[in-house]
């Protein structure tokens, strides 16, 4: 991509937005990084940025910003209806994100991960199984480290693992990886997207151009992720827990089986898997599928999954007090990944649930709480609204508890209520904005929570 001398705008100043200015910057652009918020409200150090020559612009958004401007870049956290990205678009002035960037820069090839949950599991996981074949290895995106970061890393005879989100993918429109993976659609971000339709296509955009050496994974049991498979380019595969299906990833005997082009290669049984859960099985299915794909043996793969436990805050082991183990689910920031976990143990629950509400149907996560959960206990915005939906769902009164915006009051109750052999699990079908700046400050608070019970 040639910036030498042209001016390139980066909007939202995030882990994406850094990276993004630092990129432009090396390619010789003039940069103006611009967030809405006051630099006083922002929790990063603009130390490297100024140093770099990037300008920057705090508060109100004006349209000055955009005379002579060449290059937008976005944030994933900005949405393109934005003010000055509407009137952006009307002075036809290009708009990109920063995974398109990253595409534009990767001289290694990309297989590529998006679904509402599993992803980072997933695409942790397939970085991997991916190291046990390549030298160099990359894995970015919306896990962490900026994609465009390790795209400028990674050799052409290296491969990038990448994880994308709904949010990434709003402003991209030529991102083409050689390998895509859609695990599952369910209802989430729609505040953001304003439909599930909506949701849904940004979630298409990630294989819309792929051709036909390409590879395209679908989970089989979705029924949203199935009919994508009439819109792709790519060769398909799918992979089941419930279907023998005749190619792909499928689940017989207890064991994950591999079918593709007329072989049938046993890969491991669900017991040897290091991650336990009926999910974790799907996220290892697509990551062995993608892994297959990239050029990695099948008996590369069986060390790595025996030993991969999993990432933190995806119902992430803490400890075991007086014989009670502790969960950290934080990462479960929708009903959807909220079920999965309550499906993970038999031996009955103390739910810690509840945090910044995104308004979904909660009937299904109700029922499998009055099934599974002995007490619920409720913490944020959404305690009141879940609280209402328990009753509604026949949840016994008396084992619903709300502790408002305290963790510490909502882990002392779990503590104080849980008995042998029952399970404490903080999964709160919420996002953390209410109290945390995210998931990863809620999950580690948790913990620390946790281990002090012990002290």
């Amino acid at each position: 991509m040639e910036l030498k001398g042209k001016r390139v705008l980066v909007i939202g100043a995030g882990i994406s937005g850094f990276a993004a200015a630092k990129i432009a910057r090396k390619l010789g652009a003039e940069v103006t990084l611009s967030d809405a918020k006051q630099e006083a409200d922002i929790q990063e150090d603009f130390q490297e940025m100024r140093s770099l020559g990037v300008h920057l612009v705090f508060g109100p958004q004006e349209h000055a910003l955009l005379e002579g401007t060449y290059l937008i870049l976005v944030s994933p956290a900005v949405p393109l209806r934005i003010p000055l990205l509407k009137e952006a678009r009307a002075r036809n002035i290009r708009i990109m994100s920063e995974v398109e960037l990253a595409y534009s820069l990767a001289k290694a090839p990309i297989a590529a991960i998006t679904g509402t949950n599993g992803k980072t599991t997933t695409t942790t996981l397939l970085g991997l199984l991916l190291k046990a074949h390549y030298a160099s290895v990359g894995v970015g995106g919306n896990i962490g480290v900026p994609l465009s970061e390790v795209a400028e890393e990674i050799p052409a005879e290296g491969y990038i693992a990448a994880e994308i989100s709904s949010y990434q993918m709003e402003a991209t429109e030529h991102f083409h990886p050689h390998i895509a993976a859609v695990l599952n659609v369910t209802p989430d971000h729609i505040v953001r997207h304003g439909s599930m339709e909506v949701y849904q296509a940004m979630k298409e955009r990630i294989f819309r151009e792929e051709i036909e050496g390409d590879y395209l994974v679908l989970n089989y049991d979705d029924e949203k992720t199935r009919g994508m498979a009439e819109r792709a380019k790519a060769q398909v595969a799918f992979f089941s827990r419930t279907q023998a299906l005749r190619r792909g990833a499928v689940l017989l005997d207890g064991a994950i089986i591999l079918r593709w082009e007329g072989k049938e290669l046993p890969v491991i049984s669900v017991k040897e898997l290091g991650i336990k859960g009926p999910h974790n099985v799907e996220n290892a299915m697509a990551a062995i599928l993608m892994a297959y794909f990239a050029g990695v043996t099948v008996e590369e793969m069986q060390p790595v999954l025996k030993e991969f436990r999993g990432v933190e805050h995806r119902i992430e082991y803490v400890t075991t007090i007086d014989g009670v183990e502790y969960y950290n689910d934080s990462k479960a920031t929708n009903t959807d990944s909220a079920i999965k976990a309550l499906q993970t143990f038999d031996e009955g629950i103390i739910l810690i649930a509840g945090g910044d509400d995104k308004l979904t149907n909660l009937t299904e996560f109700m029922q499998l709480v009055k099934e599974r959960v002995h007490h619920l206990i409720l913490v944020g915005a959404a305690a009141e609204r879940f609280h209402q939906e328990a009753k509604k769902n026949g949840v016994d009164e008396t084992h619903i508890h709300e502790v408002g915006f305290s963790m510490e009051k909502a882990v002392a109750l779990a503590h104080a209520l849980a008995k042998v052999p029952e399970t404490v699990l903080l999964s709160p079908a919420c996002a953390s904005f209410d109290m945390y700046h995210g998931m990863a400050e809620r999950g580690r608070h948790f913990k620390s929570l946790v281990q002090g019970l012990q002290r």
